[in-house]
């Protein structure tokens, strides 16, 4: 892969979810990572340093490197060229969508972009806690938005009862099948479950940031890390093409983002595999291996409710054993449905 594709994260929910507080939290939790943002919606949007009052075709710097431009649904391959021009240097996008919009509609607008400089990042659907059963009597289309979601933040929880949100949990867990369900208030979610962060330079990682001097530690901290774990995991042996892909086809409930490269051996001896997923959606990036780059595969899975020894074990299992553990001549077919094509794809 010659470029890094910029994640385009659809941000879907009802009008007073909290979407828009979910998205300044990302806003000013950037630190180093340039967002880009497009607003789908109308009327007044209340992000930090703009107001867009209908303003379609807008855009605007927030001040910290991030973007922001008020779009209509039908322009929206429109501003995905203007912000994934190279000059940009985004390193996320995120559209916010309008209350009323139909999220798959946009999922698939952004699956069937021509525009190689993205690659989808995944539905984020947010609901609120407290007029959860209510927004289900007034837009029974709640139950057929949540199974399309790769993520859905339970928004609100301390405005309901320790036993009311167990029970908005359970009945969304149960619309959502697959999708990560995670718990939050004013809409902090920690950004390491949607994008990887960028540690601006000059800045050590884990350092208080300005963004935590400004808007002090609660805010910067607040984000639920017991709500979901992140697993590091190191090969070096190569893995066996079958093995991965009955992992991933299986992968178990709860793992909502993986990220790495796999080292296949001698199945593709040339070329180590960037692998990228979120939700339902799997990439693998063929790329020729740097030069002297000891070969190994290197592996972060990021979930919600996941069994980290469990996983460990399931992909220590797709280790090769040895030259009798030799992939076939198909072996890397399976592997190779999920590298780029051109032509419009569906979610898998």
């Amino acid at each position: 892969m010659t470029t890094q594709q910029i994640p385009v994260v659809v941000l879907a929910g009802f009008l007073g979810a909290g979407k828009t507080t979910l998205l300044n939290h990302l806003l000013r939790s950037a630190r180093g990572t340039r967002i880009g943002v497009m607003v789908n919606d109308f009327g007044d949007i209340g992000i930090d340093a703009m107001t867009v009052a209908g303003q379609v075709g807008s855009t605007v710097s927030l001040g910290n490197g991030c973007l922001c431009c008020a779009v209509d649904a039908s322009d929206l391959d429109e501003y995905l060229e203007v912000l994934t021009r190279p000059e940009s240097r985004l390193d996320v996008i995120v559209i916010e969508a309008s209350g009323l919009a139909e999220p798959q509609e946009l999922v698939r607008m952004v699956l069937a972009s021509e525009n190689e400089r993205i690659v989808y990042g995944g539905l984020v659907q947010v609901v609120d806690a407290a007029e959860f059963s209510a927004t289900r009597q007034r837009h029974p289309e709640t139950d057929r938005h949540l199974p399309i979601a790769d993520l859905v933040v339970v928004n609100k929880a301390d405005r309901v009862s320790g036993d009311e949100l167990l029970v908005v949990r359970e009945t969304v867990s149960e619309l959502a099948g697959k999708a990560v369900v995670v718990d939050a208030v004013h809409g902090r979610i920690d950004p390491e479950l949607l994008f990887d962060r960028v540690v601006p330079e000059g800045e050590i990682e884990g350092q208080m940031s300005i963004e935590d001097i400004l808007y002090g530690e609660d805010e910067a901290h607040a984000h639920p890390h017991s709500g979901y774990e992140s697993v590091s995991l190191t090969a070096a042996n190569p893995l066996h093409p079958r093995r991965l892909m009955a992992f991933l086809d299986a992968r178990p409930e709860g793992l909502y983002r993986i990220k790495g490269f796999v080292d296949f051996g001698t199945a593709d001896p040339d070329n180590r595999y960037a692998v990228h997923a979120v939700g339902r959606f799997l990439r693998f990036y063929p790329e020729r291996w740097p030069e002297g780059e000891e070969r190994l595969t290197q592996l972060v899975l990021i979930g919600s409710g996941v069994d980290a020894a469990g996983l460990r074990k399931e992909l220590a299992e797709c280790e090769r054993n040895g030259p009798q553990d030799t992939p076939d001549e198909h072996s890397m077919w399976g592997v190779l449905r999920y590298v780029q094509r051109t032509e419009e794809e569906e979610p898998v």
